[in-house]
């Protein structure tokens, strides 16, 4: 319990407004990697094309030297975000605004700001929510701005159901996905994410209680994407956002699954056996 004690005497507030400046470049070999990673042809991806959305993900990855990473193989707490103790971190979800593409070959930066930090009780504890805005800029300007909520919070007692919740709605289109090991390991490489939960199979059962690797909440959030991405390839993505209700494992298929609900307007999910693990609304043009 050490760490939900040293988690509520942080100040979070004097880190709202905080920011960071990073720079990139879109490296083709990157987007080509991502590309095979997802079982996708990487031809097209040549200097001057347009880097699909949620790619960005696999660029401005961290660079804390080895002495700087904690026992779970992300950096140590501190720096730019909060020093949360809590010992169960994830990416729960995230809202995007797409103003212009991104093009492979063209230099590019990231201002992030910590907009939100908030506390709360949950079913296994406290909660710690803190809300990141990134505004992502290529050389004709402004390209995307983001949301991403980052949940600290202690671990699902041992035994505990998973969490999601019922499928409800019906697919019109859907994709099975098989994460496998090697997946989750070359998306992490891919992000730079020492996360060992996606990984190392014994750390993330023996020390964080899950019954197998995770996988990672943008690589599903990017699975989900493609997949309506590859039914509707002549739409303009503009909008998206999404929200992990519940992890997914190494140890199940899932599906990715679609609906359109208006003209410009789907409903995407994750299902696992009739679990809903993650939800995402997508608008387009």
């Amino acid at each position: 319990m050490k760490g939900c004690n040293e988690a509520t005497t942080v100040d979070l507030t004097q880190w709202v407004g905080r920011g960071e400046l990073c720079a990139d470049r879109i490296d083709r070999r990157v987007a080509q990697a991502l590309a095979a990673t997802l079982d996708l042809d990487p031809d097209g991806l040549v200097e001057g094309a347009e880097l699909p959305p949620l790619w960005h993900w696999v660029y401005f990855t961290p660079n804390a030297r080895g002495s700087e990473i904690g026992t779970d193989g992300h950096p140590k707490r501190g720096g730019f975000l909060p020093p949360v103790n809590l010992p169960n971190r994830m990416w729960a979800g995230g809202r995007l605004s797409f103003e212009q593409p991104l093009r492979i070959g063209e230099a590019v930066t990231r201002i992030s700001r910590i907009a939100r930090c908030e506390r709360k009780t949950g079913r296994n504890g406290e909660l710690v929510f803190v809300t990141v805005e990134h505004t992502v800029s290529g050389e004709r300007g402004v390209c995307l701005v983001e949301e991403q909520d980052i949940v600290y919070r202690q671990p699902a007692p041992k035994g505990a159901p998973v969490a999601g919740s019922v499928v409800e709605g019906r697919a019109e289109f859907r994709q099975s996905i098989h994460p496998d090991p090697v997946l989750l390991f070359r998306y992490s490489a891919l992000t730079f994410n020492g996360h060992r939960i996606h990984y190392d199979q014994p750390y993330a059962t023996g020390e964080e209680g899950y019954p197998g690797l995770v996988v990672q909440g943008p690589l599903a959030a990017t699975l989900l994407l493609e997949n309506f991405r590859a039914r509707h390839p002549a739409r303009r993505i503009r909008r998206f956002a999404f929200r992990a209700v519940g992890p997914l494992f190494d140890t199940a298929d899932f599906d990715v699954c679609g609906q359109l609900t208006g003209l410009d307007t789907a409903n995407l999910w994750t299902d696992c056996a009739g679990r809903l693990a993650m939800k995402a609304e997508v608008t387009f043009d």
